[in-house]
């Protein structure tokens, strides 16, 4: 099974710069600064090769699962692994460059990037890699200059990525990448899964494609943002009695909408809506919403009482001495405690307990976690304490970056074999080392990128219930 895509690259490729720059997706690269004169055109090929092309992850890594050793000056880049299509690997940025000088056409979008990812444990790299270089060769191999990589950044995760140059090198025309592109893109890739007998993805009806992350995520069965929307509108659906209650029911979760040949409905805070119909299927077309509130309306639960009980607590101190926790630190535990994650022993909450607002983040649990435990672990709570905190992670990363290069340099003498394998290792845990504390270098940057959207988040909740809470009032005055 392989998921397929391809996006366009602009000026300074936006997003992709910034997962680029990821110190948790990059290595360490002192060379390579932008020079003055250098166009953003140029740049942002760079950029993006730089990331295809990045040797930590096409870089057999030393592993139980594999039988090759690579360790300090000696690992090995795994040049079969990153390919050139009409031009050489090595050279490929200058190449490109060189065709957009010679038709006049260094504006614009600058390349397009595609991926092309792996179901986990159905391919070995070598596999990944032809398969990539033949679905390119396929596509792209009479018009345009490509070059395929292997990632092999996560384990049993292997994807290719595709930087095709915009501008053919055979008669100078840009290539646009339009909806049928994509199919073909798709087809093919699913045509050569087959032949090396992979699982394929069943193809999707019209408009009902899913991103990769999606539809991983139901396959690990966790929450994804469309599958929440859905859950919500399944749940107006049934609690409606008429098509009104139905908008009343997605209004009071938060949700605007639109009218057009589809429902468009955007949960608050997020830019862009989704069209119901398109994504979901015909049963979510107005027509057959008006149909199921008649069909699928649940009748009321029975009110059920809670059962009093009563418990007796003994405690000791002094309540007046304890200390609220503030801060970062009292922000994110807050919001870990609306998302369900702590207390540990707490129940699982369902995504339909959590404000249409935090449910996005239910998607990045994970990362959530890491950043809390790192805020608790340090006491982090202002942002100078952030920034303190990672300027003190990138002196000690430069100190074991500065130390592992001196035991490179020391292996390259004539030494005692036991001296250099001692060397090795001392090499591999500095590599580690600086490996948890670029992980933690990047979590202070989520953080401070975070803490911002969660405050902002906050407030609209606050503004919400304050309005909410005004209008009951409002009404409650009207009825005397």
């Amino acid at each position: 099974m392989a998921v397929t895509s391809i996006w366009s690259i602009k000026g300074w490729i936006g997003k992709v710069i910034n997962y680029a720059e990821n110190p948790d997706k990059t290595k360490e690269n002192n060379e390579g600064q932008i020079v003055e004169d250098q166009s953003r055109s140029a740049q942002g090929l760079e950029d993006v090769i730089t990331y295809a092309v990045n040797a930590e992850k096409t870089r057999l890594r030393q592993s139980k699962s594999m039988e090759m050793e690579v360790v300090g000056e000696s690992e090995e880049l795994m040049e079969q692994y990153v390919s050139g299509l009409n031009c050489a690997p090595t050279t490929a940025r200058e190449e490109m460059i060189a065709v957009k000088k010679r038709f006049g056409k260094e504006d614009g979008i600058v390349a397009f990037h595609g991926y092309q990812s792996f179901a986990p444990g159905e391919c070995n790299p070598a596999m990944a890699h032809e398969i990539g270089k033949k679905l390119a060769e396929e596509l792209w191999g009479s018009q345009y200059q490509v070059l395929i990589a292997t990632h092999l950044d996560k384990a049993n995760h292997l994807h290719n990525h595709f930087v095709v140059n915009s501008v053919s090198f055979i008669d100078g025309k840009r290539y646009h990448r339009t909806n049928q592109d994509y199919r073909d893109m798709r087809m093919v890739s699913d045509r050569l899964c087959k032949e090396y007998q992979l699982s394929v993805v069943r193809q999707p009806e019209q408009g009902k494609g899913k991103h990769y992350a999606e539809w991983q995520a139901e396959q690990d069965g966790k929450p994804s943002y469309h599958s929440m929307v859905k859950a919500d509108v399944d749940e107006a659906i049934r609690k409606a009695r008429t098509e009104k209650q139905f908008f009343f029911y997605l209004r009071e979760k938060g949700y605007s909408f639109k009218f057009g040949k589809d429902i468009t409905i955007r949960p608050e805070g997020r830019e862009r809506g989704l069209k119901l119909k398109r994504n979901f299927g015909e049963n979510y077309s107005l027509e057959a919403i008006r149909v199921r509130t008649l069909e699928e309306n649940e009748l009321p639960a029975e009110k059920k009482f809670p059962v009093q009980r009563h418990y007796r607590i003994r405690v000791s101190g002094n309540f007046k001495q304890t200390r609220k926790i503030g801060g970062l630190r009292g922000l994110y535990l807050h919001y870990c405690y609306l998302l369900g994650i702590l207390p540990k022993n707490r129940p699982s909450i369902s995504a339909k307990q959590v404000h249409v607002l935090f449910r996005e983040d239910l998607l990045k649990l994970n990362t959530v976690s890491k950043e809390t435990k790192l805020l608790c672990h340090y006491h982090i709570d202002t942002a100078e304490q952030l920034f303190s905190l990672k300027d003190h992670l990138q002196k000690q990363m430069e100190q074991c970056a500065e130390e592992r290069k001196h035991l490179r340099y020391k292996i390259r003498a004539d030494r005692p074999e036991e001296e250099i394998q001692e060397m090795k290792e001392q090499i591999k845990v500095l590599t580690e080392k600086i490996g948890t504390l670029r992980k933690e270098a990047a979590l202070c940057d989520g953080i401070a990128a975070r803490s911002k959207v969660i405050e902002e988040k906050f407030k609209m909740v606050r503004e919400e219930k304050e309005q909410k809470e005004e209008q009951r009032h409002e009404h409650i005055r009207r009825s005397r």
